[in-house]
């Protein structure tokens, strides 16, 4: 079988295109491509399978890959022709249309059937585009400018059969010898009629009047205008905070039917939860923390409902738990330790009554199989945690390193701990099953489902206990100063060795998502900048400010000279200290300081070694918390200019963040200064940025082409220049959080906000409206006359009127998605606003640990039943186009 393939590209000299031919099951070739006039490619390919995947390459003279697609091409042959004439379309994935295809198009178009496009002898063209319609009503159809198209007459379309998801196709005899031009239209079936034609100039191609040749024009994308694109509008709430009459003071699982139910009444179609996963260390209230997961696959016990699970509760213990339960449910806030305890009492109960027939359950030994690869070590891991209290396996008195052979036991019956290692293995099954259930009830409505991806992973997990290799234990990620803290934040998880990850294609990250899509239509990737570079920080360290980009590229020594600084590794890399420096810090109270640091004589003093870092200090004062000085003297240990890396046995440098704000950078000349400020500038705003679009594009495709889930990135923060281009290149949706602007501007404005993103009034991580209305003031005033268009002096609370038109001008713009916070739809009806406003913070990332324990003040039940409220949310999803 002959295919000779045409693409248009214009190209620089030196550079070329070449073809890759993925083969199921060969190995992947290369075929190197030739110019003709007008920047047309071709290229002659020999194959012999009736269906091929491939993708364009750029490259240089050295063979060096300048660009390629990430979504590759996938055309089916038909068996009656043997020579094939392809003209084709570089694929852009950051094409709005192509990134619309995905699992939310799926579950909306659940009773999808391919359709045939019968190809015969005498047909010469075959057309072919993507275009994922979100109407199920609507078709597309073709015309152009032969006889034979047409004549760009409405009444004489061409109409296409839906071959796979979102793929149309049609073929055609054109027997005119003229060059051909052509639309793509969309046709309403109900109507009967073409309701609209694909923006842009008109497509073409050429006469095909070899009888034994069909040709192919494989396009891409369906050019659509904005209002025929998908748009929603959701609702964003941890399931933990979800309150319904039979939780156990918490939400669960189940519960996540009831919220789909109150979304079916509201019109809202999709729903956005944070993260799942079990993040049970030490049974506290610490393991609230929902980032911090002892697991990537395992999900949370405290979401499992007693009363749904595949066996009942003992009889004895039934007044007991109703009681328990009452008392759980009445509480304003979650008493996460209580709850938990609660739960896996019960659940043990249930579990030793009926376990003979829990392990013969062939359901649950089927899940056992299909997820043996990361469901055994969890298994192992949790009984190891519980039997040496602790999750940090350094401790554990045996199994501290991970051995495959030694943990697989745990599942053999006449192991000692093997009736504990299938008590987790079931509550993991009971917990994927009522998820499940949930997830496809809520599908069964039409609603989306969006989660959460944290971008670290737990110090002491059960994935940094079987694959250390992967993580860079020696480190800790965390985020640079911001908004929320001065400090930065440290969330002690170790950053990724992504070479390692690298070296076998990235297969923790594919495995990963993969499981995530049993349940998500979307995924919102927290603090995506990680794929880019991590904030990372030394293990000695405890405060973010100590930390530095990795990867970077970093100040060598030679390059001190070349910017005329003197530099002195002491008083560079060391903590600067003098009189006023200890006077600034402990006023009187200095004395307090010198049994931690040396006199230097010459007017300085350093650090004693045993206190030299932040990590000894702390550990120092944890023993001896009388003292209460270390607070400011691990403080103090962070007043350096430059901090230090080994690279390859060199000791290279990274400029402290906000360096020209430490006590250190004012004692230094004022041509000191000036030097230092430039080489921190040059830093951090002008050198990295290369490095790091290399580091992201290396990373993501392959990624996100592991997964059909709409992906969403986290995007606030410090953002360097090429982090929009690389999410706009990979269609990657970015989010618009209205007071977290990434310009030096005050707020963000929703109707500026393109297609690819998604738009909210707050977040998770801060305070509400109402709780921001009453924070600055003099920013809410000017809020409230420049972005509101409101006269006079802002009231002093936020009403309800003010609430409504915050969330309109949210949904009033051309943003793919507007999610909101529970609390913001609830603050638009003065029945339903919570009297105790502190109640409803979810998260403050400037108190670390944060006891995450928000939930509704109100029951979805009665939620449901409000519904001039809901009429009202309903009216605003459809009249802002979103439903």
């Amino acid at each position: 079988m002959k295919l000779y393939f045409n693409i248009g590209y214009s190209a620089k000299i030196g550079e070329y295109l070449q073809l890759v031919v993925n083969e199921e099951g060969a190995v992947t070739k290369t075929h190197k491509m030739f110019c003709t006039e007008n920047s047309l490619w071709k290229c002659e390919v020999d194959y012999f399978s009736k269906s091929l995947s491939y993708k364009y390459q750029l490259v240089d003279e050295r063979g060096n890959i300048l660009r390629e697609e990430f979504v590759l091409h996938h055309l089916n042959f038909p068996h009656n022709y043997k020579e094939f004439i392809i003209y084709d379309e570089w694929n852009n994935k950051n094409f709005p249309e192509n990134y619309l295809n995905n699992k939310i198009l799926y579950n909306k178009l659940n009773h999808f059937v391919p359709e045939k496009n019968p190809v015969l002898k005498k047909h010469s063209h075959l057309f072919r585009i993507e275009a994922p319609l979100y109407n199920p009503n609507w078709k597309i159809v073709l015309f152009g400018s032969t006889e034979s198209l047409g004549n760009w007459n409405y009444e004489k379309v061409i109409h296409l059969s839906q071959t796979d998801f979102g793929i149309w196709e049609t073929s055609v005899e054109i027997p005119e010898n003229e060059f051909i031009q052509f639309k793509y239209c969309i046709y309403d079936k109900n109507e009967e009629r073409v309701i609209d034609v694909e923006t842009g100039e008109n497509r073409f191609t050429v006469p095909n009047l070899s009888k034994d040749v069909l040709q192919i024009v494989s396009n891409h994308y369906f050019k659509f205008k904005l209002y025929q694109m998908y748009h929603d509008a959701g609702v964003a709430v941890p399931v933990f905070s979800l309150r319904s009459e039979d939780g156990f003071g918490v939400g669960e699982f189940s519960d996540m039917k009831k919220l789909a139910d109150w979304t079916n009444e509201t019109g809202l179609g999709i729903i956005q939860i944070l993260p799942i996963n079990d993040t049970t260390a030490n049974y506290s209230w610490t393991d609230s923390y929902p980032y911090a997961a002892v697991s990537v696959y395992a999900l949370h016990p405290q979401y499992i409902s007693l009363e749904n699970l595949d066996f009942s509760m003992p009889k004895d213990l039934v007044e007991e738990y109703q009681a328990e339960k009452a008392e759980l449910n009445s509480l304003e806030l979650i008493d996460y330790e209580k709850m938990i305890s609660g739960k896996w009492k019960y659940l043990k109960a249930v579990f030793n009554a009926d376990k003979e027939k829990i392990y013969k359950d062939r359901n649950f030994k089927k899940f056992i199989k299909d997820n043996e690869s990361w469901l055994i070590p969890y298994a192992a891991f949790c009984v190891l945690r519980d039997k040496y209290k602790t999750p940090n396996f350094n401790e554990w008195k045996t199994h501290k390193k991970y051995i495959a052979g030694k943990i697989l036991p745990f599942f053999s019956p006449k192991n000692k701990d093997y009736e504990a290692s299938m008590l987790h293995a079931w509550v993991q099954f009971q917990l994927h099953k009522q998820l499940k259930d949930a997830i496809d009830y809520m599908h069964g409505l039409g609603v989306s489902v969006k989660g959460d991806l944290p971008i670290g992973i737990y110090r002491y997990s059960v994935e940094a206990w079987t694959e250390p290799e992967l993580f860079g234990m020696d480190f800790q990620a965390g985020a640079p100063p911001d908004q929320f803290t001065e400090l930065g934040q440290n969330w002690e998880f170790p950053t990724y060795n992504w070479e390692a990850m690298k070296a076998d294609d990235y297969r923790w990250w594919k495995n990963r998502f993969k499981a995530l899509e049993q349940y998500f239509d979307a995924m919102r990737i927290d603090h995506i900048l990680g794929f880019f570079r991590i904030w990372r920080m030394p293990v000695s360290a405890t405060q973010g400010i100590l930390g530095y980009f990795y990867p970077a590229v970093p100040v060598v020594t030679e390059e001190f000279k070349a910017w005329n600084i003197p530099f002195d590794f002491n008083r560079y890399c060391k903590p600067f200290i003098n009189d006023e420096i200890l006077w600034k810090y402990f006023g009187e109270e200095k004395e307090k300081a010198l049994p931690f640091i040396n006199n230097n004589f010459n007017g300085t003093y350093s650090f004693k070694e045993e206190f030299d870092t932040q990590r000894k200090l702390s550990d120092y004062f944890k023993k001896n918390p009388q003292d209460k000085t270390g607070e400011k003297l691990i403080s103090l240990c962070a007043n350096v200019l430059f901090l230090t890396e080994e690279r390859e046995g060199e000791i290279v440098y990274h400029p402290r963040f906000n360096v020209y704000k430490t006590e250190s950078y004012q004692y230094l000349s004022d041509w000191e200064k000036k030097a230092i400020y430039d080489l921190y500038h040059d830093y951090f705003f002008r050198r990295q940025d290369h490095l790091w679009y290399e580091k992201a594009m290396e990373k993501l495709p392959m990624i996100l082409n592991a997964t059909k889930m709409l992906i969403c990135g986290e995007d606030l923060g410090m953002v360097p220049d090429c982090v929009p281009v690389v999410m706009d290149e990979l269609a990657i949706i970015a989010l618009k959080v209205q007071r977290m602007p990434s310009d030096d501007i005050p707020f963000y404005n929703p109707k500026n906000a393109g297609y690819l993103n998604v738009v909210t009034a707050s977040s998770h991580d801060s305070s509400t409206l109402r709780q921001w209305w009453k924070e600055e003031p003099a920013l809410i005033q000017k809020y409230f006359n420049q972005q509101l268009i409101q006269y006079g002096k802002a009231p002093e609370d936020l009403d309800t009127h003010l609430a409504e038109i915050i969330m309109k001008q949210h949904l009033y713009n051309n943003s793919m998605l507007a999610i909101f916070p529970i609390q913001e739809f609830l603050a638009t009806d003065k029945e339903l606003i919570n009297e105790k406003i502190d109640n409803e913070r979810i998260n403050n990332p400037a108190v670390f640990p944060h006891y995450w324990r928000y939930r509704m003040h109100i029951k979805l039940e009665e939620l449901k039943q409000k519904s001039v409220f809901n009429q009202k949310i309903k009216n605003w999803v459809k009249d802002s186009g979103r439903n």
